[in-house]
């Protein structure tokens, strides 16, 4: 029961393991690219209040186990961490544009 953990009317032990990879496979999460997406998915998660189990970021797939509270659903947390992380690597890393052409013209891309 130590693990439990408690919202204002709630105990819970909510545990979600999420594998997403990038598109085509690209390993394109190498170097300064996985350690911003490593920090960029630590913010999100610590924004709304999901603790971080376990993760790894590999070359081109991201494995996370998250405790969260059961009033985010599970689209809703994937929504918040990919939709920003996207958004924000894809403004820090410009090389990455070139592999996501389709992904970027929808993002207002200034130079």
């Amino acid at each position: 029961m130590e693990n439990y953990r408690t919202g204002s009317h709630t105990r819970y032990d909510l545990k979600y393991h999420f594998v997403w990879v990038t598109k085509y496979r690209k390993r394109i999460l190498v170097g300064e690219v996985g350690i911003r997406l490593r920090e960029l998915i630590r913010g999100v998660c610590q924004a709304n209040d999901i603790e971080i189990l376990e993760g790894s970021v590999s070359g081109d797939h991201v494995h996370v186990l998250l405790s969260c509270p059961p009033n985010k659903s599970v689209s809703k947390i994937m929504q918040y961490i990919k939709g920003r992380s996207l958004h924000k690597l894809m403004m820090e890393f410009r090389h990455l544009q070139k592999h996501y052409r389709a992904v970027t013209s929808g993002l207002a891309v200034t130079s």
